[in-house]
């Protein structure tokens, strides 16, 4: 299991209660069913993208993004304002 840093932006800020933390999953769907856990952040987690070590997670399924040893995955709510 790779460990890493979850990095939260915006609204995903807000519902974590904090700017980032530490985690330890194989998949980019383990670690988002692991911090998805709280329900005020699953609804926030539903709506944003992902980047993993700076690549867009994009349409990609992600039981298939494995995460490396000391990934940092940033969540990143939709933003208002133009």
């Amino acid at each position: 299991m790779a460990t890493g840093t979850i990095r939260y932006w915006a609204a995903a800020k807000e519902a974590a209660g904090v700017p980032e933390e530490a985690a330890a999953a194989d998949t980019l769907a383990d670690l988002l069913a692991g911090i998805g856990r709280n329900a005020a952040l699953e609804r926030v987690l539903r709506r944003s993208s992902f980047l993993v070590d700076g690549a867009p997670a994009g349409t990609r399924d992600p039981a298939a993004i494995m995460l490396p040893e000391g990934f940092v995955v940033e969540v990143l709510p939709p933003f208002a304002g133009g």
